[in-house]
């Protein structure tokens, strides 16, 4: 976004209760609204982030996802609706959005993340959250973070289990670190429910909140993994490869 842009007295009433969270305060609240933050695939996982970083008051989005609406993405894709059934899912997040914040700048992409675009996309904000299914997707965003110095949080689900992390430029290490090669058994489809993409979405957002208004502890060098069939959360520390074909020296 260009220039900086303070609160309005509207958007203090509206945040008014985040503000009052130590550490944040308006400050925060102002770092939000001169934000940018790309979402790859706004549906189960990206959905829910982009929901989540609407209603604190990023100021802009851009939502990478093609295709339309199926009756398949209803039972965890949040900004998708039966009404919108056979039409565009970026429009339907962003109808959904706006009905939530209207003051929110959308970029609304019809396209997914690849080699071809994702320098030009990844170039119009200040963060990432890679909500991708698919291996090329996320290794494009990842290569684009790095080379732009644009922090990317990484998160990702199957069946009951999820995980995350933040990836910081310069700082720590990156996806190609921590998964050098495309794991063969990684799949499209896979068994989901809305309520796991959701967790994990919402702490993602909160992610991308804390990194850019500059407060709290983040997932830097670390892999929070949970599984929600029996409740249980560890973390992992990831170590940067100094062979790392991305970010190694």
């Amino acid at each position: 976004m260009s220039g900086f842009a303070p609160l309005t007295d509207e958007e203090r009433a509206v945040y008014e209760w985040q503000i009052w969270v130590p550490e944040f305060g308006e400050a925060g609240q102002e770092k939000l609204k001169n934000a940018s933050v790309l979402i790859s695939r706004c549906g189960g996982l990206g959905s829910v982030v982009a929901y989540e970083l609407a209603a604190a008051g990023v100021g802009k989005l851009v939502l990478a996802h093609a295709g339309n609406v199926k009756p398949s993405d209803l039972n965890r894709q949040l900004l998708m609706t039966h009404d919108w059934l056979g039409k565009p899912r970026v429009e339907s997040a962003e109808r959904r959005l706006k009905e939530l914040n209207p003051r929110l700048e959308i970029v609304a992409v019809p396209e997914n993340l690849s080699e071809a675009n994702a320098e030009a996309i990844v170039n119009q904000v200040d963060l990432i959250v890679d909500c991708a299914p698919l291996f090329p997707e996320r290794y494009a965003m990842n290569r684009q973070s790095v080379l732009q110095q644009k922090p990317l949080v990484e998160c990702a689900m199957y069946d009951l289990e999820a995980q995350i992390t933040t990836f910081l430029p310069g700082q720590t290490g990156c996806l190609s670190c921590l998964y050098p090669d495309d794991p063969p058994a990684w799949k499209r489809e896979f068994p989901v429910f809305g309520a796991v993409s959701g967790t994990v979405g919402c702490m993602a957002a909160m992610e991308a909140i804390k990194v850019i208004a500059g407060f709290g502890e983040t997932l830097a060098n670390q892999l929070l993994m949970f599984d929600l069939r029996d409740m249980t959360f560890h973390r992992n520390r990831i170590v940067r490869r100094p062979d790392c074909p991305v970010c190694g020296a």
